[in-house]
């Protein structure tokens, strides 16, 4: 399965569009401090169908505002995919754990595809936050 991440500028408008337009209902999610999404999850019927992210630029001019999302079954199967989709590519994020992943990356392959690579995800303690140690 692919899991789909939008990168967008007011992200609680976004994910309140989707929900409206798609009957999600808001899953896991951390606010920034300004009340946009770090990261948000929406699901139809209980299985997760797409991601809200604020993003830093307008994505209308900056890059394409989706992100590919590919949970993988061992680590040396999401590293193997890291390194063909690294190669001519640029490198977002590397291959590191995150409060929702315990192995995750993101590159932009030569084709300019962006791809969130994951382990299977799991909930974070309920009091992180962006910018924890």
């Amino acid at each position: 399965m692919i899991g789909i991440g939008i990168y967008v500028k007011d992200s609680p408008g976004a994910a309140a569009l989707y929900s409206a337009a798609f009957g999600l209902e808001m899953g896991y999610h951390v606010l920034n401090k300004d009340g946009t999404y770090f990261h948000s999850e929406l699901h139809r019927n209980g299985e997760p169908f797409c991601s809200v992210v604020e993003a830093k630029e307008d994505t209308r001019t900056d890059r394409q505002p989706i992100e590919l999302g590919v949970d993988f079954d061992s680590r040396d199967a999401l590293e193997h995919a890291f390194a063909c989709l690294s190669d001519g590519g640029q490198v977002n994020l590397d291959v590191c754990e995150l409060p929702w992943s315990p192995c995750a990356a993101i590159v932009t392959d030569r084709y300019g595809v962006r791809w969130f690579l994951s382990l299977p995800q799991h909930k974070p303690a309920d009091d992180w936050s962006p910018g924890q140690e």
